[in-house]
């Protein structure tokens, strides 16, 4: 059986390195904070104390990292993964980084001999917990089929979208879509509301409809509870999206859907809710329009 090592156990590694440990992986974790590393240790995963000591251990590493300047630290830095390498070590970053990132950290790997995935995924907390996350990959299809295992511990849609950086271009791609329905759920619920309609029931009209997408299957009961916890932090989501705008600008691409999704996300962030749920950008709609939306019981 592979033994696997993961390097950052936030909201989505945690859940996801257990997944791994469940499915009956020997694993080696490393963290900044201890507090996730000795939860784990708890449950059966192996301390390391630098991303080197884990790669040397292990046949793939995963890194799951907020963004493009911490993976490269990881890999490239003092004491990283680089530096613990083997041949026929395999790295696999579930990160939403830059693709040009990727593509830069592929090239310097295989100067090791280590093949590298970049594995960005999609589903928020609950799809880390339950399993069911969807991942999209780029990098070489003899390293995902070695990995594979892996990958069903983790997720129920594994999708070998093409060469490295092509993972990470597709979860740019998501996140363009996944921010548009949040911005629209904001902007419906407040509508409803406004124009004097029970936006509950509004949500329960248009659902089953030509509107229904996962964000209005999962997030409506949530807000209408008062609950803007994450799930997927805000900021998170202003990154992201900054992300796909550099790399649209780098491509020529215009993109002003996104550029105006990015625009209330950021702006969430000055207002202090930046650690809130991605649909709590909601509260941006808010205070443009000057109500809040009515909980229920």
């Amino acid at each position: 059986m592979l033994k696997i090592g993961y390097i950052g156990l936030g909201l989505m590694g945690k859940s996801i390195a257990k997944n791994i440990l469940k499915a009956g992986f020997p694993l080696v974790v490393h963290n900044r904070s201890h507090a996730a590393v000795n939860e784990l240790v708890a449950a059966g995963a192996v301390e390391a104390h630098s991303p080197a000591e884990v790669a040397r251990q292990v046949d793939v590493v995963f890194t799951n990292l907020p963004d493009s300047p911490d993976v490269e630290k990881v890999v490239l830095g003092s004491q990283g993964i680089l530096e613990g390498a083997h041949p026929g070590l395999i790295f696999v970053d579930n990160s939403t980084i830059k693709p040009a990132t990727a593509r830069i950290l592929a090239a310097k790997l295989a100067e090791k001999s280590v093949m590298a995935l970049d594995a960005p995924v999609s589903g928020g907390d609950i799809g880390a917990r339950n399993g069911t996350l969807t991942i999209m990959v780029g990098g070489d299809a003899q390293a995902l089929e070695k990995a594979m295992p892996v990958f069903l511990a983790m997720g129920k849609t594994v999708t070998h979208v093409g060469d490295a950086g092509a993972g990470q271009v597709a979860k740019a791609a998501n996140q363009i879509m996944v921010a548009a329905q949040m911005v629209a759920l904001g902007e419906l619920l407040i509508f409803s509301q406004k124009a004097g309609v029970d936006a509950q029931k509004v949500v329960d009209a248009i659902k089953g409809g030509a509107a229904q997408c996962w964000t209005l299957d999962v997030k409506p009961p949530r807000l209408f509870k008062g609950n803007r916890a994450p799930g997927f932090k805000a900021y998170m989501q202003a990154k992201d999206l900054n992300i796909v705008l550099e790399t649209a600008l780098e491509y020529g691409v215009v993109l002003p859907g996104t550029a105006g999704h990015a625009q209330l996300f950021n702006a969430m962030l000055q207002m202090g809710m930046g650690e809130l749920d991605n649909s709590a950008v909601l509260g941006v709609i808010e205070t443009l329009a000057g109500t809040k939306l009515q909980e229920m019981e």
